[in-house]
């Protein structure tokens, strides 16, 4: 088995780089918004973070390839890293602490890229979660400090507390009559949003969660801190993996009545 330890401690190395970044600008009231082509807001922290990681991958891993939200591919070959400089940018523009920047490595195999280290951190939170192939899942403020995840037991809907971000896109999709009788049929639902959710799929505090429409950046590195935990993250079709524009992530267990709920037509 691939030994992904010296990656994942750089992933934590261009985390700590990014936090340092980010929370610099938090609540900055000059801090400078734009409007990107499809509508959605960018500030000067989500381009100067992902700046700062690409230096120093570009320092410490010269022959991998770089894919961010903000400056698109650079480079090629079978290692590649992606990068979500802020997940959550419309929380950040509002001061919501609830933001993340997401760093993962892919690998090319067989069935495509898939990621091997993935790296969530919150600064904000005070949180940051982490996984590598083989190696596990932890939550914690480093390598040294950390508490192995672990998904839930849960095994009945009815018992089950379901994660989200919001409705409109279930609605444009046509699925949102079955993710209104998934939420009437699950304990509880609450509207964590991006990163989060599926964080706490992989500490076992949610059960389920799922979102009508992401990019692969968005979902890298949450995949694998969720299957490293014990889960299964699938897109809405139930293939495994972040590549298919949209996410299921669950304890394993509810897998199969979440995609049947939602693919409800």
């Amino acid at each position: 088995m691939v030994d992904y330890h010296d990656d994942l401690r750089l992933a934590h190395v261009l985390a700590d780089a990014a936090d340092a970044a980010t929370m610099e600008r938090f609540r900055a009231l000059d801090l400078k918004v734009e409007t990107k082509p499809d509508m959605t807001p960018v500030t000067e922290a989500d381009r100067a973070a992902e700046e700062l990681i690409r230096g120093h991958l570009q320092r410490a891993r010269p022959r991998d390839a770089i894919l961010g939200e903000e400056y698109g591919v650079e480079g090629t070959g079978p290692r590649r890293w992606v990068i979500d400089p802020i997940d959550g940018t419309k929380n950040y523009v509002r001061g919501v602490p609830v933001w993340a920047t997401l760093i993962a490595l892919m690998e090319a195999g067989p069935g495509g890229y898939q990621p091997v280290v993935g790296v969530v951190s919150a600064p904000a939170l005070n949180r940051r979660w982490w996984a590598a192939k083989g190696a596990g899942a932890y939550s914690g403020r480093s390598l040294s400090s950390a508490t192995p995840l672990r998904v839930s037991k849960v095994a009945e809907l009815s018992d089950a507390s379901f994660a989200y971000s919001s409705l409109g896109g279930w609605e444009e999709q046509g699925r949102m009559e079955g993710f209104m009788d998934l939420t009437r049929a699950c304990w509880r639902t609450r509207g964590y949003g991006d990163f989060w959710s599926y964080m706490m799929v992989a500490e076992g505090s949610v059960d389920i969660c799922a979102e009508p429409e992401l990019s692969l950046w968005d979902m890298a590195a949450p995949a694998i801190v969720v299957q490293e935990a014990g889960g299964v993250y699938t897109g809405l079709d139930g293939k495994p993996g972040p590549h298919s524009g949209n996410a299921a992530a669950s304890n394993g267990l509810l897998h199969e009545e979440l995609l049947g709920y939602l693919n409800q037509r």
